[in-house]
């Protein structure tokens, strides 16, 4: 594979303490000439489910020749295994928990997975993602082949950790800084004439925050494509008292 035209970072780590910035340097240690794009470090912690439809829904639309270092670990230093796996001209690098799950159902060829054998001379048992994912994400992103390289195992069945999760999940599966509450669920698998229910509260389907008044709650599809629940001027989760994992029933 060529030299990557971008490395991209997904993770629960937050961006406070030293877990970033600890990535980020293995990055530029190792692959000093690739960008490097911070797309997410606030997936709901240790939530492994929300942070795979969440990574479907946030990098579908970013192709090309990039490599995905993706770390929702809390399984680290266990029996999971470290993988790449190849969608399409894609590469995502992380463990082998179901974070993978959602956007490997979509690839638009059969995936390719490797397990990655490699492992630094001294490897933490709690912090993979510095020791082995973005030293990998980043030799891959500088050209490293896979396959023919003892430092990884090709695969033959795929991903080992099949999640039997729905194709639309019905529940919270992320609250951002505004309060808007994100669903696993993709706006184009419901009506517009749908209401959201969340305990005694109905919701309704408006376009965007301008079609509704002032201080109104309404669900819409959000630039990703999944269902969002807003209130126009105001927090969502003020009003529902919701959090992640959090039940959504639709109403026809």
């Amino acid at each position: 594979m060529k030299v990557s035209g971008l490395i991209i970072l997904f993770s629960d780590f937050g961006q406070s303490g030293p877990y970033v910035g600890h990535m980020n340097a293995q990055l530029i240690r190792h692959a000093p000439t690739v960008p490097v794009v911070h797309l997410m470090h606030d997936v709901p912690a240790f939530d492994v489910k929300a942070g795979a439809y969440l990574l479907h829904s946030f990098t579908n639309d970013i192709s090309g020749n990039v490599v995905f270092c993706c770390v929702v670990d809390p399984g680290v230093g266990g029996q999971r295994l470290p993988i790449v796996a190849k969608l399409d001209d894609r590469l995502f690098v992380g463990p082998d928990n179901g974070l993978f799950e959602i956007i490997c159902r979509h690839a638009a060829k059969p995936v390719e997975v490797w397990e990655i054998l490699w492992q630094p001379e001294k490897l933490s048992s709690s912090f993979h993602g510095r020791d082995i994912f973005a030293v990998i994400a980043a030799r891959l992103a500088m050209g490293l082949e896979m396959n023919g390289n003892p430092d990884f195992k090709p695969m033959l069945t795929g991903l080992t950790r099949f999640q039997q999760w729905p194709e639309n999940l019905f529940e919270v599966v992320y609250i951002d800084g505004f309060g808007n509450i994100m669903l696993g669920v993709f706006a184009r698998s419901i009506q517009n004439f749908n209401v959201l229910k969340i305990r005694d509260t109905e919701i309704k389907f408006a376009r965007t925050f301008s079609d509704v008044s002032f201080g109104e709650i309404f669900w819409y599809e959000n630039a990703y494509g999944l269902v969002e629940i807003a209130v126009n001027g105001g927090a969502a989760v003020d009003i529902l008292q919701v959090s992640i994992g959090t039940a959504v029933k639709s109403v026809p």
